[in-house]
């Protein structure tokens, strides 16, 4: 059974600790299994690249990569970094709640 996070593709987060503390930007990868993330412009690395045909030259390429899922905040409609929970709406859906303000998040 996979598990739920409080993060999904697309969601603004927010990071709470390491190197990257502080910086936001948007969720483009969760990977389940391991459970990391891919946000963008967090955590670059330099990447050797050798030349093949994309990239005839060749050369150091800067690319994001994954940061823990742990070290990630939500960001609300609002603009707060807040904690998550899970309701079910009138149509008994599940769907996700800023712990912050109680309001639901799309």
């Amino acid at each position: 059974m996979q598990a739920k996070f409080h993060i999904k593709k697309g969601d603004t987060v927010k990071v709470i600790a390491g190197n990257e503390r502080g910086s936001e930007g948007k969720v483009l990868r969760v990977d389940a299994k391991k459970q990391r993330a891919l946000v963008e412009g967090v955590n670059m690395v330099s990447k050797h690249t050798k030349p093949n045909a994309a990239s005839p030259q060749g050369g150091i390429v800067k690319k994001e990569a994954s940061i823990h899922v742990s070290n990630l905040m939500l960001i609300d409609p609002k603009g707060n970094p807040t904690r998550t929970g899970r309701k079910q709406d009138s149509d008994n859906k599940m769907v996700r709640y800023s712990k912050k303000t109680g309001e639901v998040i799309k």
